[in-house]
């Protein structure tokens, strides 16, 4: 008797940590509406679409709103959607995408407001100040200009015509004053899109872009809607000094992130890290004390920059030109594009730097102020030659000129 005792208290425990799971992990807070879900569709009939929201009872949906133009749906059993809670008919609970705006009424408009559900709206004309928008059971709204899409358009009318989502920002006079914005919907997309990147990207990893706009300290990328930058140092092992040769707008790049900044929402890219490097083997290549042909690239007060294969170039200082004369520029002595014997001076791996000096020259120790020159011009010379200043003015005076 006392173990059946026992066996049922047992019973009656597991029942109740069962209920108890039930009601605090399985079913959370209770739903409210305009409140934004993530489901999984579990079943498509001829008009709904159900859901599964990770709670108790399932959700359903209009299957006219994931229609695609040809009438058919455009999501599958097992696909993850976003939707809007409307509210419970019966034990149903209702979702939406977004109140439709040829069917919409002013309670469902106002619920809309309220509950911070998009509406689809038609832009029917340009007004003073913004444009003119058709949402729905008679009622018209207002789009400011400033509300309309990420920038403003670089054309007037260029969205006239078209339906876009909105979210009403005003509701007054029961429909006859409404104020819309089309931007706060884009910006939710895209802080959702910077999250999901922030999930899935890292510095060292290699993705591919457009090329968006191209300057001479580099080219702007767009990787999944992040704007990056190809320093012109990054572009190539061999330097480039016309990066609008290199690059042009809308072709396609792959590169490796070298620098990634959220706060801004920047990349910094490196297309030469997607390539062989160059210097693997270099000692072997070129030895101190052996001699090549190269071609002057660059030239400096204090030296001339000679190519001595595709990434690899080497610097001849001032010094070792004008055969004991004392030269001011190399320019006085070389010109770029002209073909010149040198000799390997020294080599620095780590560093990556060669020193070069005319061939059939004593090879010799750099003095004090040589070797000063020597280290300022090696380490300026991978970077852009424009300032961070100048980077982002460039792109605030394109910003102006798109507004």
């Amino acid at each position: 008797m006392e173990r059946d005792d026992e066996k049922s208290a047992g019973t009656d425990n597991e029942k109740s940590f069962a209920e108890l799971l039930d009601e605090n992990f399985v079913t959370p807070g209770r739903l409210t509406p305009g409140q934004k879900v993530t489901a999984t569709v579990v079943k498509i009939t001829a008009d709904w679409v159900f859901l599964d929201l990770g709670r108790k009872g399932e959700g359903c949906l209009d299957r006219k709103e994931l229609a695609g133009p040809d009438g058919r749906t455009t999501v599958k059993e097992g696909d993850a959607v976003q939707a809007y809670f409307k509210g419970a008919e019966g034990s149903e609970l209702r979702f939406t995408t977004k109140i439709a705006g040829g069917a919409a009424g002013q309670s469902q408009l106002e619920d809309a407001w309220r509950g911070g559900i998009p509406v689809e709206g038609l832009v029917e004309r340009e007004v003073k100040g913004g444009y003119e928008i058709r949402i729905g059971g008679g009622v018209r709204g207002f789009c400011p200009f400033s509300q309309m899409g990420l920038l403003r358009a670089r054309e007037q009318g260029e969205f006239i015509g078209t339906r876009l989502p909105f979210r009403i920002t005003e509701y007054r006079e029961r429909g006859r004053n409404v104020v819309l914005s089309n931007r706060v919907i884009l910006e939710e997309k895209r802080r959702e899109e910077i999250e999901a990147l922030k999930k899935g990207m890292r510095e060292g990893m290699t993705v591919a872009g457009k090329i968006t706009a191209v300057r001479d300290f580099g080219a702007f990328v767009d990787v999944g809607g992040v704007e990056g930058l190809i320093p012109a140092s990054e572009i190539g092992w061999e330097w480039v000094g016309d990066v609008r040769g290199a690059f042009s707008a809308g072709q396609e790049v792959t590169a490796v992130i070298i620098r990634i900044d959220w706060e801004k929402e920047r990349l910094t890219l490196s297309v030469k890290k997607t390539l062989a490097d160059p210097w693997q083997g270099i000692a072997d290549r070129f030895p101190v004390g052996s001699r090549h042909t190269g071609k002057v690239v660059r030239l400096t007060a204090y030296g001339a920059f000679v190519s001595l294969s595709p990434g690899i170039d080497g610097l001849l200082h001032v010094s070792r030109l004008g055969g004991g004369k004392r030269v001011k520029h190399a320019g006085e002595v070389v010109k770029e594009g002209q073909t010149i014997e040198v000799k390997v001076e020294s080599l620095d791996l780590d560093r990556k730097r060669i020193a070069l000096a005319p061939a059939g020259g004593e090879t010799r120790e750099d003095g004090p102020d040589e070797k000063d020159d020597y280290r300022r011009y090696m380490e300026a010379a991978p970077r852009a030659t424009t300032s961070l200043g100048d980077i982002l003015k460039t792109r605030l005076d394109e910003k102006k000129a798109r507004s």
